[in-house]
């Protein structure tokens, strides 16, 4: 189904979780980061967990909302770690969770690690009143395992599914994203993210799907789009 009417329908600028998840990034481009979201009023910020009380100061007075990264970038940690890990976002003010899914768990086939992995963080933020998105790194998975990682992610109780990391061979594909939200309906949101820079992009995961955009190149993303007269005021 198209969806070329949510790019009328909503701001555009709600879709952007506005990230930046370098490990070499600073405290003032943490702060930067905040003033842009403030002023393009994004969705949110996605951070690393150490910048979260940072970030979720400095967005106290604003609508945009503080998302944390938790297991990141490999998934690979125990979920006790990433249980931990989202208690202390949460506790600093985080608002969503991006989870990392155990690739190597899932590619084993060792579906009750995967599914228990993810509802032990989804019990965590849940308990808190936070989101979690499941990030599969879909540039790792064959189609038959993006749909068995999005299935896990529902029977845990997700709230999204989510495609990248963006630190791994590929990012978000409108293939990938119309196979997840093929798979999900109704039942959970898409979040598409890496290697998403431009508008022609971030349109064409919308119409495939995606319900939120994960991208460091936002605001020039808004600039193009203010250029061409299609977002709402």
């Amino acid at each position: 189904m198209s969806r070329n009417y949510r790019m009328n329908e909503f701001k555009l600028n709600k879709f952007f979780d506005h990230t930046l998840l370098k490990p070499e990034a600073t405290p003032e481009q943490i702060d930067t980061l905040c003033k842009e979201a403030i002023a393009s009023d994004f969705y949110s910020v996605c951070v690393n967990s150490c910048y979260v009380p940072r970030v979720s100061k400095a967005l106290n007075e604003s609508d945009v909302k503080t998302c944390a990264v938790v297991g990141f970038p490999l998934g690979a940690c125990s979920t006790d770690t990433k249980v931990f890990e989202t208690r202390y976002v949460c506790n600093e003010g985080a608002d969503e969770v991006d989870m990392v899914l155990n690739v190597g768990m899932l590619k084993g086939k060792d579906y009750n690690f995967v599914r228990n992995d993810i509802s032990k963080v989804v019990e965590a933020a849940h308990d808190m009143n936070a989101k979690v998105k499941v990030i599969l790194e879909t540039c790792l998975l064959s189609d038959t395992e993006i749909v068995r990682a999005c299935e896990l992610s529902m029977e845990a109780g997700a709230d999204f599914v989510k495609t990248s990391t963006g630190f791994n061979t590929s990012g978000a594909t409108v293939k990938d994203v119309m196979l997840m939200k093929k798979t999900v309906g109704s039942s959970m949101k898409v979040k598409a993210s890496g290697g998403i820079r431009d508008l022609k992009t971030v349109k064409a995961m919308i119409e495939a799907g995606a319900d939120r955009i994960g991208a460091s190149a936002g605001v020039k993303i808004m600039e193009e789009a203010k250029s061409k007269d299609i977002t709402r005021e």
